[in-house]
């Protein structure tokens, strides 16, 4: 599938743990541990009434409409898009960060925290540089407490301030006495099957073990994607022989008593009276493509899938379920004999498309029944629903089939030149394959990307420079200018155009929060491209040497920062949710949806998230008594806090387009005056917006009511901030 794309079995150095120790990592406070007595056996008591929580994350799957003649996708799936409506509220003016892919905007989801705070500031795959200097690639798929690579970089995967663990997001619910049920979200789960030193199986079970020795298939489908991390009296565990230690972090014995059932070989005997095989939604067992009971595959994370198996766990008595389904826009097809889904894009209103899409449809109308009749239902249940991205859909205009839908051409459309369109059929679908060294001036300096829409450039450094040259060293100034100016042709718009929209050196990639507590991953630039264009070093579709074609295989791009990829949507039904029905006006991010979840159901995480309480989202009764008191100025701050700070915000897409000018400019003069702005712009907004984040996390979660004077204060601050942002965008 595209969201996953990159996704690779990516074997860790052995001395992962213990390079890890040697930098002195210590473990961060990881949730909120209850006032009262240790937790026990069905200690899980939640605030408003809420006995479960059920977190559903699509991959691409959209609120608006692709082809203005073909209904959205929500809009196909009508069991779900009345229930968010009918019952609650959904958001579709929610956004999602940059770089926008499935494991980053999962996470930011997931944890409240923006990229540069959870480590996955470039996703769903990034380069790191290793200590010769050479930028290597690494998925940005691995359990929550794997590191990059421990010989050249023993930092977590998943690293936060100080180049500790992010806190995982069941650790929280885990210390409140809850049970957390993982179903393929990005990282809860063992994320890949292999046995190298480093890697998810011998990490959790070791090598030699019974895990390791099983065929490389079977250990995908046997251990990898679910999970049940339990509470210290959870039944699960405590009854089964194979919990493991839950580490909190990289470190040794950060597990603090901790257990985790690991794969649907452990799990789904706990949940299904000692069986296998759990049902999905129409009834079927859920498998892998060969037919082996288990996980289905990421690519198999369909809605009947996905939802069988959440509900099997909310059923067994697993309150809390963070779980992940698969996009509609590929058309996913088992293969039995490779035990493999053969995934192809698909256009808006195409056949597989549009059955796809009735399935998930069929699936949730059966999920919700199923729970309801089980007492699982919107008076004691909180229901979110949400999606990882937005996405831009590559693809002329389809035509009739004779049975309702559209087709199109699904054949490579090849580039005879550089500097000349070839004319595709007007129905072809496929995003626009470009090797980008094909499109630039002889003479380069070396560097790697992150294939994408919006590809991160890593330049490769020496010994003088392990992490990659300075932003002001000439050839990578002189490489920057030459990505602005490359053309190529899109035989979309039927003429050669510019592939960049949009540049960001590490002094913006700060401001979009694209740089971490790891040096080795910060990108030397990024190019925020044309969206219809995938960028790549290797060979694209098409004969040795094509330099641009149209590779028919993805259709779907994200990770750029158009409005269409940006703008996503969030839904949530249960007690102490306001039923407004579709909100369009409320602009929204996603690492607003962990806070406000901690709110409805009264935790509150050992850290500060970079969100704010959706308060449009609350009744009265389940808002804090704090937020209320001013309320009105909360609104404002809020409002003006996401401007300010958000990926995309205003600020930020300001600064945006001035990174933009300053890196295309050839008079050097001018680049440092912006860049030096732009800088000092953001050290402001980070100083203004921590104190904002802390007055609205104090108002949310310890009930100390904001000081109104200096509530106006930071307002008038932040409008000042993005009023100097606006100005020096417009040049």
């Amino acid at each position: 599938m595209k969201g996953r794309r990159g996704f690779l079995l990516v074997a860790l150095a052995a001395t992962a743990l213990a390079a890890a120790a040697s930098l002195g990592l210590s473990a961060p406070s990881y949730g909120a541990k209850p006032t009262a007595a240790a937790p026990t056996s069905g200690d899980c008591t939640l605030a408003n009434g809420i006995q479960h929580v059920v977190y559903l994350q699509f991959d691409n799957t959209h609120y608006m409409r692709d082809r203005p003649n073909v209904a959205s996708d929500l809009e196909q799936m009508p069991h779900l898009l009345n229930f968010l409506t009918n019952n609650g509220t959904l958001f579709t003016n929610d956004h999602t960060i940059l770089i926008s892919h499935t494991a980053g905007g999962i996470l930011s989801t997931l944890t409240g925290l923006y990229p540069d705070r959870n480590g996955q500031t470039v996703s769903n795959s990034y380069d790191y540089y290793k200590n010769n200097g050479v930028p290597t690639f690494t998925s940005s798929f691995k359990y929550w407490t794997n590191t990059v690579d421990g010989a050249d970089d023993p930092l977590p995967n998943m690293v936060t301030d100080g180049g500790l663990t992010t806190p995982a997001p069941w650790l929280t619910y885990t210390h409140a006495g809850c049970d957390v049920g993982g179903v393929s979200a990005a990282n809860i789960e063992l994320e890949n099957n292999s046995i190298a030193p480093g890697g998810d199986i011998s990490t959790v079970f070791g090598n030699p073990s019974p895990e390791a020795s099983e065929p490389p298939a079977l250990r995908q489908t046997d251990f990898v994607g679910i999970a049940i991390h339990c509470s210290l009296a959870s039944r699960f565990c405590a009854s089964s022989p194979n919990a493991k230690p839950d580490y909190a972090s990289v470190l040794p014995n950060s597990d603090e008593g901790y257990k985790a059932l690991f794969g649907a070989k452990y799990v789904n005997p706990a949940i299904n009276g000692g069986a296998p095989c759990v049902p999905a939604t129409d009834g079927t067992a859920i498998t892998d493509p060969a037919g082996n009971c288990g996980f289905p595959g990421f690519d198999g994370a369909l809605a009947k899938n996905t939802l069988g198996e959440v509900a099997q766990m909310q059923e067994a008595g697993v309150p809390v379920t963070f779980a992940y389904i698969s996009d509609a826009h590929d058309c996913h097809v088992p293969d039995p004999v490779a035990d493999t889904y053969r995934s192809s894009a698909q256009g808006p209103g195409e056949s597989c498309y549009t059955q796809q899409l009735a399935q998930y449809d069929a699936a949730f109308g059966t999920f919700f029944q199923r729970l309801a009749a089980d007492g699982i239902n919107k008076s004691n249940t909180l229901f979110v629903v949400t999606v990882d991205e937005g996405d831009h859909f590559a693809g002329g205009v389809g035509t009739p089939d004779g049975n309702g839908g559209l087709a199109y051409t699904h054949t490579i459309c090849p580039q005879a030149s550089i500097t000349a369109v070839t004319p595709c059929p007007g129905n072809q679908i496929g995003e626009v394959n470009a090797r980008i060294g094909g499109l630039l001036p002889a003479g380069e300096p070396p560097f790697d990307i992150h294939f994408d829409d919006a590809p991160t450039f890593y330049v490769n450094g020496d010994a003088a420079h392990p992490n990659g040259p300075s932003r002001t060293d000439p050839a990578v100034r002189k490489l920057e200018r030459d990505v602005w100016n490359a053309t190529a042709p899109d035989p979309y718009v039927g003429s050669t155009v510019k592939i960049t929209e949009a540049l960001a050196d590490p002094v913006e990639e700060r401001t979009l929060h694209m740089i971490n507590a790891d040096p080795k991953r910060t990108p030397t630039f990024t190019l925020f491209g044309n969206p219809d264009f995938f960028f790549q070093t290797s060979n694209v579709c098409g004969p040795a040497g094509t330099v641009v074609c149209v590779n028919p295989g993805f259709a779907w791009n994200h990770g750029d920062i158009q409005p269409e990829i940006a703008t996503t949507w969030l839904g949530m039904v249960g007690p102490g949710v306001q039923s407004g029905g579709i909100d369009s006006s409320t602009w929204s991010d996603h690492t607003n949806v962990r806070p406000t979840i901690n709110t409805l159901v009264g935790l509150k995480d050992g850290y500060l998230d970079d969100g704010r309480v959706l308060i449009e989202a609350l009744t009265t009764k389940a808002t804090p008594q704090s937020l209320i008191a001013h309320r009105e100025t909360v609104r404002r701050l809020s409002a003006v806090y996401e401007q300010l700070n958000a990926p995309f915000g205003s600020f930020a897409m300001d600064t945006l387009s001035a990174s933009t000018r300053a890196i295309a400019s050839s008079d050097e003069s001018v680049y440092n005056g912006i860049e030096d702005q732009i800088s000092s712009l953001t050290s402001q907004r980070d100083s203004l917006a921590a104190q904002i984040k802390a007055g609205l996390n104090a108002a949310a979660f310890d009930g100390r009511a904001l000081n109104e004077q200096q509530a106006k204060g930071w307002i008038a601050q932040a409008d000042d901030l993005i009023g100097q942002a606006s100005a020096l965008g417009a040049g």
